[in-house]
């Protein structure tokens, strides 16, 4: 019998596969794609958009402001979903498409699945060079495209209507896989896109997705459990994964039932809330006192789906150079950095069968006790910094305070780059597990306020907590990208965002003068401005009403606490805007190896090069 088929244009065809996609979320069946951010341009706009026009009630399609900042949306979403449920962005050719590079980037470094459709250059070739088309002259098949390669799991370019019948399961594929996950990019060259194609309609039948659980092997499980057998000091490190792995309550289980303490990176931060009896803070370069301590003195570390970044880590200073590292993580990649010991498999069932090879093994009693006192400690100083003061201008931290007192349980954190992170992964007491997403893998300005969005956008469908997203930034970070606040009110999503005016770019100025170079550059009163003595200022809350949405300028902590307040009482996006002290920070005690000049006219610098040797001489050698 002849196998039957539907004769649909490439682009069409793409998009009746993507919308009978579906996966489970909560128990229930649901689309894998919830919806696309595009802007269309001649690349796309004559046959991706006539496609997507005909199921946008089964498809939705949000109309971005920037290419960038929807594929930052579509990350924020996923982030949201836990990996379990997805965004598509499509932009055109040329420029388009290259703004989206810096999202790839984003979600490539995060471990984030989303799917990025450009169009491209006319494969016949025939009217080249096209509009917006960058030549190569040594090679006619290198389109903007290409930049994309270093900054996806996979990459494609259909050139014939028939080669997506074996890209896009696979691109799929690659976005689900835990141990490969992370964004998927494929080129749809214009002129194939108005192709017709006989599809067999197999193709087309509705495909349920689940995320594979890969388990460890049965040798290295039981050596990792002799090895964490062996420990006095024991320490727990959650890692993103974990919350990617839906393993937060099996974590909090094997750790209270071990007796071992949990820190957390900043990908990790809400896997458990703040007052959970084995949680001991945040680690790092933006940790806590607490954290940072138990890792110095742990012997035996369980790593728990982490990338162990240098932020956590503290350049490899963070830990004893004896110390012996487990590492459960997806992703063969990570397990085996830094001489771990490497269990590959998933978080949630390696946990839960390194618990049964465990025994009846537990902890020292002393060490739970150890971290609880260290974490009081922490939270002593997190208290000290947030309470009000007399001082003129509120400290970051102080914001942080209030915003934390005032926001629901389900309430998400969003941050990204700048003073933000450290701040908020500090001083934020997560209430429900997973209301916290600080994006510092790429430490991207410009993804707080399209994350916002697109959580919000998460907040439509299952798996729905209810809450409202706080988004937190500064100045700097706003003025780089805000135009989502116009895209949610458009849509209707609500948004808080909290912008915290320092006068520039204050923390990368903190750590220019940390390492001796005069302030230059960052701050506005260091630029080359017409008037440094007072710099001309922006109106935030003016300019994030005139798209739309509602806004307060506040003066004080006081005045912020009623704001943030009304700021949730509200529908679609709320933007409330304070001046916030560029020089007060909260105290971390952990290493960061950054590069700092071997010669210098400046003697500050020259001091800030001693001591950036011997921070290296602490570093732990590893691979």
């Amino acid at each position: 019998m002849a196998q039957k088929t539907i004769r649909l244009t490439m682009a069409q065809a793409v998009v009746r596969y993507l919308c009978n996609q579906y996966t489970i979320v909560d128990g229930e069946r649901v689309p894998l794609f919830a919806g696309l951010f595009g802007i269309f341009g001649h690349g796309n706009v004559t046959c991706l958009s006539e496609a997507l026009e005909q199921v946008q009630d089964q498809l939705p399609t949000y109309r971005g402001q920037n290419e960038q900042s929807m594929a930052l949306a579509a990350i924020g979403f996923a982030k949201a979903k836990r990996r379990r449920q997805l965004m598509i962005a499509a932009t055109s050719i040329g420029p388009g498409a290259a703004n989206m590079v810096t999202a790839a980037g984003t979600a490539m470094a995060n471990r984030l699945p989303v799917l990025l459709l450009a169009g491209d250059t006319f494969a016949n070739r025939l009217p080249d060079p096209v509009l917006q088309q960058v030549e190569h002259f040594n090679d006619p098949t290198v389109t903007v495209n290409d930049a994309f390669k270093s900054v996806v799991r996979y990459w494609d370019r259909i050139v014939l209507p028939e080669q997506i019948i074996q890209s896009l399961p696979q691109a799929i594929a690659t976005m689900l896989d835990p141990a490969d996950c992370g964004p998927a990019f494929i080129g749809l060259a214009q002129d194939t896109q108005e192709i017709a194609f006989d599809y067999p309609e197999v193709f087309f039948e509705p495909k349920v997705w689940r995320i594979p659980r890969p388990r460890a092997d049965l040798d290295v499980l039981a050596e990792a459990a002799e090895l964490l057998k062996t420990a006095q000091k024991p320490l727990i490190i959650s890692g993103g994964g974990v919350r990617y792995s839906l393993a937060e309550q099996v974590l909090a289980d094997f750790a209270a039932s071990r007796g071992i303490p949990v820190v957390e990176t900043i990908a990790g931060k809400g896997a458990l809330t703040h007052d959970h009896p084995v949680h001991a803070g945040p680690l790092g370069i933006v940790g806590s006192t607490s954290a940072n301590a138990l890792a110095k003195e742990a012997d035996v570390i369980l790593a728990i789906g982490t990338r162990l970044q240098d932020f956590t880590t503290g350049s490899w200073t963070a830990f004893d150079q004896d110390a012996k590292f487990i590492s459960i993580n997806a992703a063969r990649f990570d397990a085996i950095k830094h001489r771990a010991l490497s269990v590959v498999g998933d978080a949630r069932e390696t946990l839960k069968e390194l618990d049964a090879a465990l025994g009846a093994w537990t902890a020292p009693a002393d060490r739970m006790p150890r971290a609880k006192a260290l974490f009081a400690e922490w939270n002593a100083i997190l208290d000290d910094h947030q309470k009000p003061t007399n001082a003129a201008v509120p400290s970051y931290a102080q914001v942080v305070g209030v915003l934390n007192k005032v926001a629901g349980p389900n309430d998400t954190l969003i941050a990204a780059a700048g003073g933000t992170p450290g701040e908020v992964t500090k001083g934020w007491r997560v209430k429900n597990p997973n209301t916290f997403d600080c994006e510092f893998g790429f430490s991207c300005m410009g993804y707080e306020i399209a994350a916002g969005w697109g959580a919000a956008i998460a907040q439509d469908g299952p798996g729905a907590t209810g809450g409202t997203p706080i988004v937190m930034l500064g100045d700097g970070t706003y003025m780089m990208m805000n135009s989502d606040i116009y895209s949610a009110a458009l849509t209707g999503h609500k948004m808080v965002v909290v912008v915290c005016d320092n006068g520039g770019y204050a923390v990368i100025n903190r750590l220019q003068q940390f390492k001796g170079v005069p302030g230059f550059n960052n701050l506005l009163k260091d630029c080359r401005i017409q008037n440094r003595d007072n710099p001309l200022h922006v109106d935030f809350a003016k300019h994030a009403e005139a798209m739309g949405a509602k806004s307060r300028h506040v003066e004080s902590l006081a005045d912020l606490e009623d704001a943030m307040t009304w700021a949730l009482s509200n529908d679609g996006p709320t933007v409330l805007s304070i001046v916030s002290d560029a020089y007060t920070w909260v105290p971390g005690d952990a290493d960061w190896d950054v590069g700092v000049p071997e010669v210098s006219n400046f003697e500050t610098v020259r001091a800030a090069r001693k001591s950036q040797e011997a921070i290296r001489a602490n570093q732990r050698v590893g691979v």
